[in-house]
């Protein structure tokens, strides 16, 4: 018997998505409502409600919820949760809608009804706290931040029921694994400790060889890639799923690794991400998150190490997925193999490291990648994909 890590804060996960049966009823009850649109941020939360991969959440938040996770990383009933789940609208909506009145949530870009919301609050969140709070900085030029400054000046709280999941299940397919679905998955592959990797690139080798540290300390590793919207310039999703697999399949052994998806679009919140993503892992199933330098951040805005660090603030009983903290690894050509920067002693120029924009401008001009980098079957579907772009 295997024993997986519980869901955060229950006994059982808690999906909003309703049967199939009462979808078109729903539908065609939510088209004489009040339509609120929603960001593709708020449409990927609504879509990790649904899965139960915000469990124990049953909606959008409550100004106490909202309150107390940007101040203490807790809900009003204290409950940990690092990361405000919030739907905002403009004046002019939140005019029209009353407490306890139900209101349709549609996609902001394709206009899909998508689920129905009953509003129990409606507030003005202090959006410079929360920026603050979460990502540590009111710098604009911080993408979080930016977005965050951008939104709606109104939050509508309350409990939603999702009624449709929109493109993405048909879009990835295979990929979309659900919570209940990567648990029954553990369970069948006799895993009760699983590490979970955070990715939205294709793996290189250092990515390849943190996920085997992982691995030696675990029973398997769930790759979990990242499909909410992407950077400019980032790998579409069906070419990063060929990349690992072939990376998979040719230099890992069978039964120790699985490929999947989730609807998340980041925040790049940096520390208190990572502790949003191990919180979402545990609802997975997954007893571990690899914890890489910088994990979430972005450009210089937090330490290498604080997503580290903040893991060891938390209280006990906070979350019960655990961080795997695994420094910056790399090809050093002295030692003359893979290492970590905790255990190579040589100069960095010895350090075979390309960044993520160096390495599109090669597959772009056609320039050999390095075998001490990338996995040369990698290499080949990524140059396939942009030799399609010309």
């Amino acid at each position: 018997m295997t024993n997986l890590v519980p869901p955060h804060g229950a006994v059982a996960l808690k999906p909003l998505l309703i049967s199939e049966d009462l979808r078109a009823q729903e539908i065609s009850r939510a088209e004489s409502l009040v339509k609120i649109p929603m960001s593709s941020c708020e449409v990927c939360d609504l879509l990790l409600l649904s899965m139960g991969a915000y469990t124990p959440l049953d909606g959008f938040m409550k100004e106490a919820d909202w309150r107390g996770v940007c101040e203490d990383m807790k809900l009003a009933d204290g409950l940990f949760w690092p990361i405000p789940v919030t739907l905002s609208a403009k004046q002019t909506q939140a005019d029209q809608v009353k407490i306890g009145q139900q209101v349709a949530l549609i996609d902001g870009e394709t206009q899909q009804i998508m689920g129905i919301l009953t509003v129990q609050d409606k507030y003005t969140p202090d959006l410079a706290l929360q920026c603050d709070k979460v990502f540590g900085t009111m710098d604009k030029s911080h993408p979080g931040v930016a977005k965050v400054m951008a939104q709606p000046p109104v939050n509508l709280g309350g409990s939603v029921k999702v009624i449709e999941e929109g493109w993405f299940p048909n879009e990835f397919g295979d990929l979309y694994i659900r919570p209940e679905a990567s648990r029954a998955l553990f369970k069948e592959m006799g895993w009760s400790k699983v590490a979970a990797f955070q990715t939205r690139n294709p793996m290189h080798r250092s990515h390849e060889f943190l996920v085997k540290i992982a691995i030696d300390v675990t029973d398997g590793v769930f790759i979990h890639q990242v499909l909410g919207k992407l950077k400019p310039g980032d790998i579409p999703a069906p070419v990063r799923v060929e990349a690992i697999k072939v990376m998979v399949d040719k230099y890992f052994k069978d039964n120790i690794a699985v490929q999947a998806g989730y609807p998340i679009e980041m925040r790049y919140a940096g520390p208190r991400e990572a502790l949003f993503h191990a919180l979402i892992r545990q609802n997975f199933g997954c007893s571990h998150l690899i914890v890489g330098r910088d994990h979430a951040g972005v450009d210089d805005f937090y330490g290498p190490f604080d997503a580290h660090h903040i893991f060891d603030t938390l209280w006990d009983g906070a979350l019960v997925t655990q961080p795997l903290k695994i420094d910056i690894t790399f090809y050093c050509e002295v030692c003359d193999g893979m290492a970590t920067a905790k255990t190579c002693p040589h100069d960095e120029k010895f350090r075979v490291n390309v960044s993520g924009t160096r390495q599109r401008q090669m597959l772009s001009n056609g320039e050999e990648i390095s075998t001490k980098f990338a996995r040369p079957e990698v290499v080949t579907v990524l140059r396939k994909f942009y030799d399609s772009q010309v």
